[in-house]
């Protein structure tokens, strides 16, 4: 490809197979389009799957945004001869991704041990539910199923309110996230040993991993954590306060802070209260200081509150919907709204990567592909003439 559809030169020269459905395997895919490897999206058919048959619809701005920067290319690995003309793009490749169910790839004859046979230096990365192997894992896998195996909906709402799952997909977007992990590490591995190898992930790996330090309170002090709802678990007080004009969030960790705070409250008294003298002090009479600092925060707006706690040096910040997240002065300077191009939507703007490098930044380069947009194109990468691709394309194997 040339410099200028690179979308990084991070990952120039890195050819990625796209295998992937649904959100935890694009994902991880994302990442390596969004820093210039050549990833090529492998579809069934028109002719053999509906869009939309398993995920969302591309004309979806969940799908706009999830597949940027990739090539889109159809094939039928049911088919003799798309299995074999997808060997011969293992041939020429680095990596395959895949969030198929583990006997999938065994059936497909796309595992590990026969992708290797032909090319010894190709990384299989796969992303399941429950794993590769074990009680579980044949079953499917879906995000709020990891959320509530994992732990998280415990310890997500307000007490006595029952099971809550987060308000995004977390398992399977943290799942893709150790994904590319995995693959970049794997590459790294590579450049000394000569040799590809398998990685795999699941999602509820990654949302038991994401527990933390709620996982840790448990594994060295058996400590249940249970639902806090806003208020943090450990720091007092942190969580929502409500104001003349909505709601802040306030994060008074340390005494130096608490100090600063209360001043700023103007309730000086409190620093000599006993029943919120010190950090333990205020975790045991929580509820009492959470309506004490709410009688007071209900004078001001929300706008007024922060900029008094940001000249005092209070960590605290606003609560937006998401159109106002995109408003904010800050955000619009980080530039993660990124310009981009949409068969669906034209001109519109996807979300960027979070972090930037300074000498080889990432850019969305190129719009999400039509389903099959460049078959021909990539099967003339390989060798193919125009003849031989009305023929596959005449018999449903492209």
């Amino acid at each position: 490809m040339d410099k200028e559809s690179l979308a990084s030169t991070v990952l120039a020269g890195i050819r990625v197979l796209d295998l992937t459905r649904v959100r935890a395997g694009p994902t991880a895919v994302r990442q390596l389009a969004d820093w210039g490897a050549d990833v090529i999206k492998l579809e069934l058919p028109a002719s053999l799957e509906a869009d939309g048959a398993l995920g969302a619809s591309r004309e979806t701005p969940d799908f706009q945004n999830l597949h940027r920067n990739k090539r889109s290319l159809t094939l039928n690995l049911k088919n003799d001869e798309g299995r074999a003309l997808f060997m011969k793009l293992v041939k020429k490749s680095d990596v395959v991704v895949e969030n198929y169910r583990p006997d999938v790839k065994k059936r497909l004859g796309i595992d590990y041990e026969s992708l290797k046979i032909s090319n010894p230096g190709i990384i299989l990365a796969s992303i399941s539910g429950f794993g590769q192997d074990g009680p579980y894992s044949e079953r499917p896998g879906f995000d709020q199923i990891a959320q509530g195996m994992g732990g998280l909906m415990s310890i997500t709402g307000e007490p006595g309110r029952g099971p809550m799952r987060v308000g995004i997909p977390i398992a399977d977007l943290t799942a893709g996230l150790f994904c590319a992990q995995g693959i970049l590490l794997a590459l790294m591995e590579r450049q000394h040993s000569g040799e590809g190898q398998w990685l795999h992930t699941s999602l509820l790996q990654a949302q038991v991993f994401m527990l933390d330090f709620q996982a840790a309170r448990w594994l060295c002090a058996g400590e249940v954590p249970g639902q806090a709802g806003n208020n943090h678990p450990t720091s007092i007080p942190t969580g929502v306060f409500k104001t003349a004009d909505g709601a802040i969030n306030l994060a008074v960790a340390g005494e130096t802070i608490w100090v600063r705070f209360a001043e700023t409250l103007g309730k000086p008294e409190w620093l000599e209260n006993p029943k919120f003298i010190d950090s333990p002090s205020r975790s045991k009479n929580r509820d009492l200081l959470n309506q004490e600092i709410e009688k007071v925060t209900l004078q001001k707006t929300s706008r007024e509150w922060v900029e008094l706690f940001e000249k005092r040096e209070v960590p605290c910040g606003p609560i937006y919907q998401i159109n106002e997240v995109f408003e904010d002065p800050q955000v619009q300077h980080l530039g993660i709204a990124q310009q981009a191009e949409s068969l669906t939507f034209g001109k519109t703007r996807l979300v960027g990567q979070p972090l930037n490098l300074t000498r080889t930044p990432s850019r969305i380069t190129r719009h999400p592909p039509g389903r099959g947009e460049h078959t021909s194109e990539i099967l003339s990468e390989l060798g193919l003439n125009k003849s031989e691709i009305q023929d596959l394309q005449s018999k449903n194997v492209i």
